[in-house]
């Protein structure tokens, strides 16, 4: 079956481009479109979408706001959340990957780019590079928020060795391969680490599994560097 996207944002020729461009794929389809948040939520409930492709500023219910909703309503636990933005709102960026959302790109990114974003996003993969990774860690260390009296520290306990070891080696930027060349695994044993994480900690997927490595204090960011 095709990966059915949902795209948001209140733009109609940018909805358009991307509808011309996911249709265009045999693995993929737009099942609708919506123009601000509110018909976000809305549409992804009724349709339950495999990913939303999300905006972030929409009038009215913003793409931030109807990330929350999504990723809150358990009943829709399925679907991902493809984050659209710039560089200049990686701070809008942070409190979305907190609210759930999987990843994101810029508004500028090419066909290519966006297609295999998409696929990334729906194999339940983060799309986060290593230098997006510190940037969006730098904010929530920045900004702490409370973890619900201390119950996700606790939890981590429920993680093996190995599995606390990959789980912050991913929340530096690795990629499994380069996770299994440092701890001479195989790819699919480090794969099969992270996916236990994600279980014991109730993550949706990796890009949550980074937040909540660094947010719980299992992973300290690098001091900035002089100058």
């Amino acid at each position: 079956m095709p990966l059915r996207v949902l795209l948001a944002d209140d733009q109609a020729l940018l909805r358009a481009t991307f509808r011309m461009l996911i249709d265009s794929c045999d693995d993929m389809e737009v099942v609708g479109e919506a123009a601000d948040g509110g018909q976000a939520v809305e549409l992804t409930r009724a349709l339950r979408p495999d990913l939303v492709v999300m905006d972030i500023r929409m009038p009215g219910t913003d793409g931030l706001e109807a990330t929350t909703v999504i990723c809150g309503d358990p009943e829709l636990s399925a679907t991902r959340i493809l984050i659209l933005t710039t560089f200049e709102t990686d701070e809008y960026v942070a409190r979305a990957l907190r609210a759930g959302a999987s990843g994101f790109l810029g508004k500028d990114v090419s066909a290519d780019a966006l297609l295999e974003g998409i696929r990334t996003v729906v194999s339940g993969e983060a799309l986060l590079s290593p230098a997006a990774t510190r940037l969006l860690v730098t904010r929530f260390v920045a900004t702490p928020e409370p973890e619900n009296g201390g119950v996700l520290p606790a939890r981590l306990a429920a993680l093996t060795p190995r599995e606390r070891e990959v789980t912050a080696l991913a929340a530096n930027g690795r990629s499994n391969a380069e996770i299994a060349d440092s701890l001479f695994l195989s790819p699919l044993t480090v794969r099969t680490h992270i996916q236990r994480a994600m279980n014991k900690l109730d993550a949706r997927d990796r890009a949550q599994l980074v937040v909540i490595a660094y947010r719980s204090g299992l992973v300290r960011p690098d001091p900035p560097s002089a100058g």
